[in-house]
C-alpha cells in the first residue's frame, strides 16, 4: 500500500489549525515556524492540498485551536506548560486576525468545523470523531504543522490512527497528488476493524 488512493466519499482532510498566528507573517507563533516553513514551502502546499481535495471532492474538515480570551486558565488546578504559554502569548485570540482563519483556507459552505482543541490534538474533548463517524469518513488525511514543539498535526494523526479507520500525515504542506497521497516523511495507520484471530 506504498501509494494508497482515496475514495472522496469515505475521506476527510482535516486542515489543523489554520489560523493567522500560525501560517502568516504577523502571527505570533510565526516565529516558532518561519524558518521551518519557508524552508518546506509550507503555504504553496497547503494551498495545493487543499485546492486538490476540493477538486477531488474530498470533505475539508476544520480542526481549529481554542481562542484565547480573557479568563482562560484562570482557577484551573491543572494545565501544561504548552496552555500557559498559549495564555500567556494569548495565541488565537478570539475576535482578532491573530485568531481568524487564514485568508486561503476559509471555511466554505459543506465544510466542517469542529469543536475548539485546547491542548495539541484535536481528538480529544471535540467532536471531531463524532464528525467523522457522523458523515461516514474512513480514512483521513492530516495537513497542518509538524514542527520539533509545534506537533497539533502530528498529534492529531496519531490518536485518529487509534480509531477504526486508515489515517494519514502530511508533513509541512507535502503535496497531495492527483488520486493518491505521495511524499517524503508519510506514516500511515490502516486500523479498519480485525479479526482477533489474525493476531
Amino acid at each position: 500500500m506504498a501509494n494508497p488512493t482515496y475514495e472522496p466519499r469515505i475521506t476527510a482532510l482535516l486542515c489543523i489549525d489554520f489560523y493567522n498566528d500560525f501560517p502568516s507573517e504577523g502571527g505570533k507563533l510565526w516565529p516558532l515556524v518561519k524558518d521551518m516553513a519557508q524552508e518546506v514551502n509550507l503555504l504553496n502546499n497547503l494551498r495545493t492540498i487543499v485546492h486538490t481535495a476540493r477538486e477531488a471532492g474530498i470533505a475539508i474538515y476544520h480542526v481549529p485551536h481554542h481562542r484565547w480570551k480573557p479568563g482562560n486558565y484562570v482557577n484551573w488546578k491543572y494545565f501544561s506548560r504548552y496552555q500557559l504559554a498559549a495564555g500567556e502569548r494569548q495565541a488565537f485570540a478570539k475576535g482578532t486576525w491573530d485568531g481568524t482563519f487564514h485568508d486561503d483556507f476559509p471555511v466554505r459552505d459543506g465544510d466542517i468545523v469542529v469543536t475548539e482543541h485546547w491542548a495539541s490534538s484535536g481528538f480529544p474533548n471535540t467532536d471531531l470523531e463524532h464528525q467523522l463517524k457522523r458523515y461516514g469518513k474512513e480514512k483521513s488525511i492530516c495537513v497542518g504543522l509538524f514542527a520539533k514543539r509545534l506537533r497539533g498535526s502530528d498529534r492529531a494523526h496519531r490518536h485518529g490512527a487509534r480509531l477504526p479507520c486508515h489515517a494519514r500525515a502530511r508533513r509541512n504542506g507535502r503535496t497531495l497528488a492527483r488520486g493518491a497521497v505521495r511524499g517524503a516523511g508519510q506514516r500511515r495507520a490502516d486500523l479498519r476493524p480485525r479479526d482477533p484471530d489474525d493476531g
